[in-house]
């Protein structure tokens, strides 16, 4: 498939609203990959996200945003880690897709050098590994630090991490240069992963979905005795600041990465022509499966680096140098059974049940659905035979419904609309793809993980309290509901005499439950798994009500959408009338009401602490940003303005006491003098609250 995407008939209207989304959902993509190593889409969905992006700026360039992905790389450094800039930035690479794509990448080098039809491009190709980005930066050979990419200008510092892996020699040869830095990819050997998992799984602990975002969760640990633990290695394939040159080609460079004792990522070719580097493209494909460790692609590189000097960089990556992404691997096989999984906020998911088939080298027995639309666009029937693939390794699809091999007399499939966990009604709302349980938290499915959630890291964080506890605790009635888990201490003669709860094992679970019976509302508010309502948004509700009986109190005002206080709640910048609504309807629930007032009669719900900001000229104010920020980024003026006291709106009304207006403001500005209320830029914003 090509890369080229047609935007035919998009009004710019139209082209600068769907730029501002892409822009957001990439954002929210780049982080769950670099910064969590999280995946929640596939490699090709990101993919197609990134090129819509850049065919609508192609065809709109003065509409391309400030934050458009295409200036973008990676995501910004994780909390917890210092922060190393690089001393040349760790650039991204520009995607090919098809055989037009990669014939296109030599034309458009041709064209840039204006080289004649007859000059000989020659491109190193090499495999490109699904694994973390790293830099390591040698002085007078020893190994002084390293980072990973993070956002291509500034990484983290995990040099103690990368110490302990054997792939990466700590020390050069004295032939090495004074200064050098050696890039490539920290990752982890497919057989290595599977025993990883398995000694994981035994221990009760957190399994990974991949190779991949095992080796990244394994390398970003602030302890580096977990990092030294984990079987990770290192592959060599790039380098940064140089106090004197390797060589005269990407080949040379290898060598003297090779002879310092650097991995090198194997195996390569140098190739002449665009039929060479497709027939290496395959070559890499057929192997795939047998190789020790995951590609996600292959990489070709302009050999020669006097010719990388006269290309350059383009935005985010070079123009002498492109990825040429595998497709999503494909495998035929019977669809058994369509079963419903019903997830912590009530969406009933549905699930094939496959015939085992080995799809890239795992054996996949399940598979994702989606939604029950899909199952109706694809016609997906129980006993049909169907194309399964693994999308960027993360949830195994169903792609298609093979024609012509359906069993005489299949059924069309009926989706449920009952939960099949509760019995109660599952409801598809206008607007919706998911149907969810109404049951909330008196249907086991939702109670268990929502349980689950409620004990996680960012929620109450009761130490040595998992999944598996509270799956087993829930089986024996031992808890119900939140509240249930702080009384625990009452069935301490039941818990001493449970298979792998001795006294002490009690005793240290009842210690991380008084130290969790006081707890900030922000936490609070997340650990009640609301639909929508993440670490940020129960943040900005804290910030907002202040303490947890002003915030029942709103929301039980706030029912009524005629009212003010529903108006108040909308109008937080950054909630909105869909998060609104699954607030409001989790609180319309007596028996959600009943579990939060009973949870917090047994603990101490702390008011939001906000600072002494009583000398700050905008305490109490309203604040509205509108428009392009200049100097600052608009998460940054936010935090800088609540941090004084402000309350931070999205939208204009007679209660916004400030609109900050950069340029290409709209709406927002003209709604603001209608009203007459005070409209400054952000330099005049600057200067009021300089010194505060």
């Amino acid at each position: 498939m090509s890369s080229e995407i047609s935007v035919e008939g998009l009004l710019p209207l139209d082209a600068a609203a769907e730029l501002e989304r892409l822009a957001a959902e990439i954002a929210k993509h780049d982080k769950a990959y670099h910064q969590d190593d999280a995946p929640s889409i596939s490699d090709a969905e990101y993919d197609a996200l990134r090129r819509r992006n850049d065919a609508i700026e192609a065809a709109f360039p003065e509409l391309v945003r400030a934050d458009s992905p295409s200036n973008r790389v990676g995501s910004a450094v994780r909390d917890g880690f210092s922060k190393i800039v690089h001393a040349r930035p760790m650039l991204s690479l520009n995607n090919a897709f098809s055989d037009e794509d990669v014939v296109g990448f030599f034309d458009r080098i041709r064209r840039f050098m204006n080289l004649p039809d007859n000059e000989v491009i020659e491109l190193f190709a090499e495999p490109k590994i699904d694994g973390l980005s790293v830099s390591l930066r040698y002085e007078d050979q020893r190994l002084v630090h390293a980072a990973t990419r993070g956002d291509g200008a500034v990484g983290e510092d995990v040099t103690q991490n990368i110490r302990t892996i054997d792939d990466i020699p700590v020390s050069l040869p004295g032939s090495a240069p004074a200064l050098v830095e050696v890039r490539g990819e920290v990752y982890m050997g497919k057989g290595d992963f599977l025993d990883l998992n398995r000694r994981q799984e035994e221990a009760g602990a957190k399994t990974f979905a991949n190779p991949r975002n095992a080796a990244a969760g394994s390398l970003r640990q602030l302890d580096s005795a977990v990092t030294a633990n984990r079987p990770l290695r290192f592959f060599g394939y790039a380098w940064g600041d140089l106090s004197a040159p390797l060589g005269d080609t990407v080949e040379d460079v290898r060598q003297c990465f090779a002879d310092w004792g650097v991995q090198l990522n194997e195996p390569s070719r140098v190739c002449n022509s665009a039929e060479e580097i497709l027939a290496y493209y395959h070559d890499i494909i057929a192997m795939r499966a047998e190789l020790p460790f995951d590609l996600d692609g292959t990489v070709y590189k302009v050999n020669r680096l006097d010719w990388h000097e006269r290309l350059g960089a383009v935005s985010r990556a070079p123009r002498w140098a492109i990825a040429h992404k595998f497709p999503a691997e494909q495998a035929e096989t019977r669809l058994n059974s369509i079963t419903i999984q019903v997830g912590r906020t009530g969406t009933l998911t549905p699930v094939a049940n496959l015939e085992p088939v080995n799809v890239g080298g795992v054996m996949v027995s399940r598979a994702t659905l989606h939604n029950e639309d899909e199952i109706a666009r694809k016609d997906v029937r129980e006993g049909d035979w169907v194309v399964v693939q693994r999308a960027g390794d993360v949830i195994p699809q169903v792609v298609s419904v093979i024609a012509g091999r359906r069993e005489a007399g299949s059924e069309a499939y009926v989706f449920p609309d009952r939960c099949p966990e509760c019995g109660s009604h599952a409801v598809r709302e206008d607007g919706e793809v998911a149907r969810r349980c109404s049951g909330g938290l008196i249907c086991p499915a939702q109670a268990v993980e929502r349980l689950k959630h409620f004990v996680s890291r960012d929620a109450f964080d009761i130490e040595g309290f998992g999944g598996r506890n509270i799956e087993t605790f829930w089986a024996d009635g031992l808890i119900k509901t939140p509240a249930d888990i702080f009384r625990l201490e009452a069935h301490r003669d039941v818990l001493t005499t449970r298979e792998g709860w001795g006294e002490k094992s009690v005793v240290n679970l009842f210690e991380a439950l008084r130290a969790r019976r006081r707890i900030e509302l922000p936490r609070f508010v997340f650990a009640l798994g609301i639909r929508q309502v993440g670490q940020a948004t129960a943040r900005l509700l804290a910030r907002h009500y202040g303490s947890l009986p002003a915030l029942l109190d709103a929301m039980s005002m706030a029912q009524d959408s005629d009212t003010e206080a529903y108006r108040s709640l909308v109008d937080i910048d950054g909630i909105g009338p869909g998060v609104a609504d699954d607030l409001l309807a989790f609180f319309a629930e007596q028996h959600n009401i009943d579990a939060v007032l009973d949870l917090a009669d047994l603990i101490d719900v702390e008011a939001f602490d906000l600072l002494d900001t009583t000398e700050s000229p905008v305490a109490g104010k309203t604040v509205v940003f509108t428009g392009s920020l200049e100097t600052m980024g608009r998460s940054e003026a936010k935090a800088r303005a609540e941090s004084l006291g402000a309350k931070v709106s999205g939208s204009v009304s007679k209660k916004t006491d400030i609109v900050v207006a950069g340029p290409g403001a709209g709406s927002k500005l003209k709604k603001a003098e209608e009203l007459g209320v005070d409209v400054m830029s952000e330099q005049a914003w600057l200067d009021l609250i300089d010194g505060y």
